[in-house]
C-alpha cells in the first residue's frame, strides 16, 4: 500500500495490533511492572514510567501523522514543555515568542529567574528583533504558530532556517491545529509538541501532552529524560486520547466549518471592534496561513466594544458557550484571556503581547451552528443594551435563531 493519508492513519493506530487474543482494538495494559524473561533478560517493557505499551502505541501514532520519528507522552502539555527544557543547561540561552501561551512563558520565566537558563523574550514577526535575538546563539528557539489567543502567525520554515543557521533546536506547539492542519517538522522543526487535552483527544476528559522529534538520537535523548524526571503519561489516559484520535480528522472539519461562520458573523457584528481569524482573508497572514497550513483551524479571539463590564455581560447571557478554560473539546467554550489562560503573565507582559481586558477568546465546537450563532447574538446584544456601569444587572434576552447563511451577510 502507498504512502496512507492522515485519516487513515488516525483510524488505523493501534487496530489489529493485538497478537495474543487477536483484539481488533489496542487493550490498555495498567500493569505498573512487567516481568523479565531471565536473569538480565528483559522484554520491550520493564516499568511503566520507562515504557507501557498502550502509551507507546500512542505516541507512536502521533509521529506517524506529524511525519516525525519519535512519540514522547507525557502528563500534561506543560510536562512536554518542561521536557524540552532539559535540553538547556546553566548559560544557554532559549528564544520564546512575546506572545505565546501564559503557561510556557511562566514556566520559562520562572526556571529562568532560578539560573537554569537565559531567555531572550521577542515579537518573532518583528524580522530586526528576531535577528537580533539570534546573533546572540540561542540553543533553543520556540515557536508558537498561530498565537494563543491572538490568533498572530510567524513563518515556520524561515524561522527554522535562521534558527538552525546558529545551531538553534527548533521547538513548534503545534496544539492550535493538530497535525491535521500543520506539519512543522516538514517545515524545518525539530521537535512538534502538543498539549493532547485539547484537539487530538477532543472530549475534555483527559490532560495530557506529546512531543514528537524529527530524528531518534534527538527522541532517544527526551525520552531518557522524560523517564528521568518521571513526566510520563499514564496508560488509560493514552488509551482515551488514542480513541479520540481516531476521529480527530472528522472533528476537525466539522470545528472549522462552525468556526468559519463564526469568524464571518462576529466581523460585521456591531457590538465587535475586531477578530482575530487567519481565516479571514483582512488577517495580516491569511497568505501566510494558506501557504503553511491546510486550513486556518476553529480557534478565534475578539475585541469587544464597551469594555471589561461588557465582557462580563457577555459571559452572563450565554448558555450555550460554556466560560472555561482549554479549548479543542466537541463543546464550545469562552475565555477571558487576560483572567484565564495567560494569567501568569503579569499585566504589563500581557499588554506587550496584545492582550487587552476586551479580548474574549472562542473554542468553536461541533454544536449546529444555527445554535451557536443564535448564543452568541444573545450575548452580544447584551452586552450592547445593557448599561456597562459596574452596578448595572444585565437582563436575559429571549433567543431566536440565526442561520449560517444570515450570518455570512452580516
Amino acid at each position: 500500500m502507498s504512502e496512507k493519508k492522515v485519516a487513515t492513519t488516525a483510524v488505523r493506530a493501534g487496530i489489529n495490533s493485538d497478537k495474543h487474543h487477536g483484539a481488533v482494538v489496542a487493550p490498555i495494559h495498567l500493569s505498573s511492572t512487567y516481568s523479565l524473561k531471565g536473569f538480565n533478560e528483559k522484554r520491550d517493557f520493564d516499568y511503566s514510567r520507562t515504557g507501557n505499551p498502550t502509551r507507546a502505541t500512542f505516541g507512536q501514532a502521533i509521529a506517524d501523522l506529524e511525519g516525525g520519528s519519535t512519540g514522547i507522552v507525557t502528563s500534561t502539555g506543560m510536562a512536554a514543555v518542561h521536557l524540552i527544557c532539559q535540553l538547556l543547561s546553566v548559560g544557554d540561552k532559549v528564544l520564546i515568542p512575546h506572545d505565546c501561551y501564559g503557561g510556557s512563558y511562566r514556566l520559562f520565566v520562572h526556571l529562568a529567574k532560578r539560573g537554569q537558563f537565559d531567555v531572550l523574550v521577542v515579537d518573532q514577526s518583528d524580522e530586526q528583533a528576531l535577528a537580533e535575538a539570534l546573533v546572540q546563539k540561542p540553543k533553543l528557539v520556540l515557536i508558537e504558530t498561530p498565537s494563543n489567543p491572538l490568533l498572530r502567525l510567524v513563518d515556520i520554515e524561515k524561522i527554522a532556517s535562521a534558527s538552525k543557521a546558529v545551531g538553534a533546536i527548533v521547538a513548534v506547539d503545534n496544539t492550535f491545529l493538530s497535525p491535521i492542519l500543520q506539519q512543522p517538522l516538514s517545515l524545518g522543526a525539530d521537535i512538534v509538541f502538543h498539549s493532547t487535552t485539547k484537539y487530538i483527544n477532543g472530549h475534555s476528559d483527559v490532560v495530557g501532552g506529546v512531543l514528537v522529534t524529527k530524528t531518534n538520537e534527538l527522541g532517544e535523548e527526551l525520552a531518557w529524560w522524560a523517564n528521568c524526571i518521571g513526566i510520563t503519561g499514564p496508560a488509560f489516559d493514552s488509551y482515551l486520547a488514542l480513541r479520540g484520535l481516531k476521529t480527530l480528522p472528522l472533528r476537525m472539519a466539522a470545528h472549522q466549518e462552525n468556526a468559519n461562520s463564526v469568524a464571518s458573523y462576529l466581523n460585521k457584528h456591531s457590538a465587535v471592534e475586531i477578530v482575530h481569524f487567519p481565516g479571514l482573508e483582512e488577517h495580516p497572514q491569511h497568505e501566510l496561513a494558506k501557504r503553511q497550513q491546510i486550513d486556518f483551524g476553529a480557534m478565534l479571539s475578539f475585541e469587544l466594544k464597551g469594555g471589561v463590564e461588557a465582557v462580563k455581560v457577555l459571559f452572563d447571557n450565554l448558555s450555550l458557550f460554556t466560560l472555561a478554560q482549554s479549548l479543542g473539546g466537541v463543546e464550545s467554550l469562552i475565555s477571558h484571556p487576560s483572567t484565564m489562560t495567560h494569567a501568569g503573565m503579569d499585566i504589563e507582559a500581557q499588554k506587550a503581547a496584545g492582550i487587552s481586558q476586551t479580548l474574549v477568546r472562542l473554542s468553536v465546537g461541533i454544536e449546529d451552528i444555527e445554535d451557536i450563532l443564535a448564543d452568541l447574538e444573545v450575548g452580544l446584544s447584551a452586552s450592547q443594551s445593557a448599561n456597562v456601569s459596574p452596578l448595572s444587572a444585565p437582563s436575559k434576552q429571549p433567543k431566536f435563531r440565526i442561520s449560517a447563511a444570515q450570518a455570512a451577510v452580516w
